[in-house]
């Protein structure tokens, strides 16, 4: 195991774009992939990354653009896909859990319907997949200060949001993953109906809502974990240091 609780940051190469993560956690245990959301980076999940990685070996990511990851200037949710993807390549991860926060959760539902067969389970933190018509993201003025990712990323996601791909919620029906949808109620900032609606398209997904508004992990951290290890013991999966089982 690591010497920290929150672990080593490392760096590798996906498709000629660097992306830093930080890996905590015993080799030996399943995977637990974390995607931030935007604006963010891998250190957002440090009050709850001590807690996943008593059970887990816990891989967390500075998606491209923020963190220590690359800014290569091309950003859309797709290529943070792909890069996820490729991260889980890169470091043999055949099958894992995924938890998404907001962007990081799109990221998340949108491998599950293209790669459902990379994912044991899924968790998704106040977001849904983005539908046409239902959240109103307008362009933002740069900052006038340095920010600790790049901007570029912020007008491109924020675009998608706007206008998204139909298709990204036409298949939330076919998400053959076990997903659980934590809500941060009535605090948030997203819609909660939403999230509700998503739910009810999955053909295996269920709906916690915790309070706490759009940063439920930053802040209820304790009924967060509480949630995450209730739903992952009890769709627990045969695991392997080579790998998962099929799905029972």
């Amino acid at each position: 195991m690591t010497g920290s609780p929150v672990g080593a940051l490392r760096t590798l190469t996906v498709d000629g774009v660097d992306l830093a993560y930080r890996v905590a956690g015993d080799p030996a245990g399943p995977p637990l992939v974390l995607l931030h959301g935007l604006g963010d980076d891998e250190r957002d999940w440090h009050t709850v990354l001590p807690a996943l990685a008593g059970g887990h070996r816990v891989y967390a990511l500075d998606l491209r653009g923020h963190g220590r990851s690359a800014r290569p200037g091309r950003y859309s949710f797709e290529l943070m896909r792909d890069d996820v993807l490729g991260f889980l390549d890169a470091v043999g991860v055949e099958r894992c859990a995924m938890i998404g926060h907001s962007m990081g959760g799109t990221v998340a539902i949108l491998l599950a319907e293209v790669a459902p067969h990379r994912l044991t389970h899924l968790v998704v933190e106040d977001v849904f997949a983005p539908r046409p018509g239902s959240l109103k993201r307008p362009p933002l003025a740069p900052p006038d200060t340095p920010t600790p990712f790049d901007f570029a990323a912020v007008t491109a996601i924020r675009a998608q949001l706007d206008d998204p791909d139909p298709t990204w919620w036409d298949r939330t029906d076919t998400v053959d993953v076990p997903t659980l949808v934590i809500g941060g109620g009535p605090d948030s900032t997203i819609p909660q109906h939403l999230l509700a609606e998503m739910v009810d398209r999955m053909p295996d997904a269920t709906l916690v809502t915790i309070g706490g508004g759009h940063h439920v992990h930053a802040n209820r951290p304790a009924e967060f974990v509480e949630a995450v290890d209730r739903f992952l013991t009890a769709r627990a999966v045969r695991w392997t240091a080579h790998g998962t089982s099929p799905r029972p």
